[in-house]
């Protein structure tokens, strides 16, 4: 009877599965009129598939893909740091441009040989992907963008092992698309060039302790949630600050943190209007 049962789920399952689609409460009309007002959102994953729709129709047909990393970060910062630092500049990024929407924030990028186990995953809590997983899934997200309408998808990241596998992923999607749709990869996004100048400009000058952060860093994530740095534990230790700075009053620095990300989102949107020659 086994056999027999499991045939008959087999062919009900699939009827199921038929029949959901050409149901058209699942399977709406692409062209359907939105039942309520659009949200004002950037992020794709906060959007209904109708205001993507809808924010596309209205010219925002560039898509950033941001890729970051789960890593060990010293012993202060959460170990989504680079993630962190991609959602918050990733929005302003989009917001400054007017014509973007944020794709997605890749989480798990290189993180160091899987077979050595060396680099960051020498450490819990860094979830690190091959060289080739990465590039694929870069080259599989940029696709589903561009068969779904965007006409310029830029790729930036927060780690500087990202860089290579993003060129490389823009270039050969370039040579398949030609001029149908345009893929960017952005590193001046990483680079910050002028960045120490800046700092220094504003009295931040740092001496490192050894350890994998910066004030950038933690300033910048602060700017999402001082939790993210641990700044209330820290503070309770007498250990709120970073490379020599102080890091109070805790409002001083997230004030600058987001005068240090105005400077990094003009930078980045300058160098993508270049390469769209826009």
């Amino acid at each position: 009877m086994r056999p027999v049962l499991l045939t008959f789920l087999f062919l009900m399952s699939s009827a199921l599965w038929v029949y959901a689609q050409h149901d058209p409460r699942l399977n709406p009309d692409v062209n359907k009129k939105r039942p309520i007002p659009a949200s004002d959102e950037v992020f794709m994953e906060n959007m209904t598939w109708m205001e993507v729709r809808d924010a596309l129709r209205n010219g925002k047909t560039t898509a950033i893909i941001a890729t970051g990393g789960l890593e060990m970060n010293g012993p202060y910062l959460v170990t989504g740091k680079h993630n962190i630092i991609c959602e918050v500049l990733s929005e302003r990024i989009a917001r400054s441009m007017g014509d973007a929407l944020v794709a997605t924030v890749v989480p798990f990028v290189p993180e160091g040989d899987l077979v050595k186990v060396d680099g960051h995953l020498r450490y819990p809590g860094t979830i690190g992907v091959s060289s080739g997983t990465f590039q694929a899934l870069l080259t599989d997200i940029a696709t589903s963008l561009k068969l779904t309408g965007f006409k310029n998808i830029i790729l930036i990241g927060d780690s500087g092992g990202n860089a290579n596998d993003m060129e490389a992923v823009a270039n050969k999607l370039s040579e398949k698309w030609g001029k149908e749709t345009g893929i960017y990869h952005v590193p001046e996004f990483y680079e910050n060039k002028g960045l120490k100048e800046w700092l220094k400009m504003k009295g931040i000058e740092e001496v490192s302790e050894g350890i994998h952060d910066s004030f950038r860093y933690t300033a910048m994530m602060m700017l999402a949630d001082p939790e993210y740095v641990r700044a209330k534990a820290r503070m309770g230790e007498g250990l709120f600050s970073i490379n020599g700075v102080e890091l109070t009053p805790l409002e001083k620095t997230i004030e600058l943190a987001g005068e240090l990300a105005d400077f990094q989102v003009a930078n980045t949107v300058k160098a993508i209007r270049v390469r769209m020659g826009k």
